[in-house]
């Protein structure tokens, strides 16, 4: 197994319900996410899975993100979202991950986590793709993606993984306890997603 993967598993374990609640026309609000515990710890090394995934064509600047999550967006893309706060910075053995809560709902959170102990990017989670309930790729705003999960998104939990290097992936999760995305969290992981690149781009 991945670190990617042990770190999903671990933040899965623990996770009581939550991530934001978005209105289909825009606005949103988002909530609670726990970091990975031990679990995480308990990984194995990294599988090599080197060139499974696109390559990044314009890698994004990565040092502020990896030294802090929580500079993933900006104070006014928190707020258009329809989050709290500048973000709750915490530190695991695959990499930081920064916490935001929604700005109405307890039960509804978002985070966002450079996963900086896998090297292949993007990759390693296509290397580890039997592992998940779910596994789609996709793009974020031009960059290669993929929403790929542990847990059935029915449950209010959706991951997007986003490659901003051909070494870095990104995971942006939502987890909707209450509200119209709690059967579709996705739309929620992405938004969060397209503003964090944005952001990386100094948009």
């Amino acid at each position: 197994m991945s670190k990617t993967r042990a770190f999903q598993l671990g933040a899965a374990a623990l996770v009581a319900a939550g991530v934001l609640s978005a209105c289909s026309g825009g606005g949103g609000s988002a909530g609670s996410i726990p970091p990975a515990t031990s679990a995480s710890s308990a990984a194995s090394s990294s599988s090599s899975g080197g060139g499974l995934a696109p390559s990044v064509a314009n890698p994004l600047p990565t040092d502020a993100i990896v030294a802090n999550p929580c500079s993933a967006l900006s104070a006014a893309q928190v707020t258009q979202i329809g989050l709290t706060g500048s973000g709750d910075l915490s530190h695991h053995d695959v990499g930081p991950t920064c916490e935001w809560k929604s700005a109405t709902s307890s039960l509804n959170s978002v985070y966002i986590a450079p996963v900086t102990a896998d090297k292949n990017g993007l990759s390693d989670v296509y290397a580890t793709r039997q592992n998940d309930k779910y596994f789609e790729p996709t793009t974020v705003s031009g960059y290669p993606a993929v929403y790929a999960g542990v847990s059935d998104r029915s449950d209010g939990d959706c991951s997007l993984w986003v490659g901003v290097t051909d070494q870095l992936t990104i995971n942006v999760q939502a987890q909707i306890g209450s509200g119209p995305n709690k059967s579709n969290p996705c739309p929620v992981a992405e938004r969060v997603a397209t503003a964090m690149v944005q952001h990386l781009q100094g948009s």
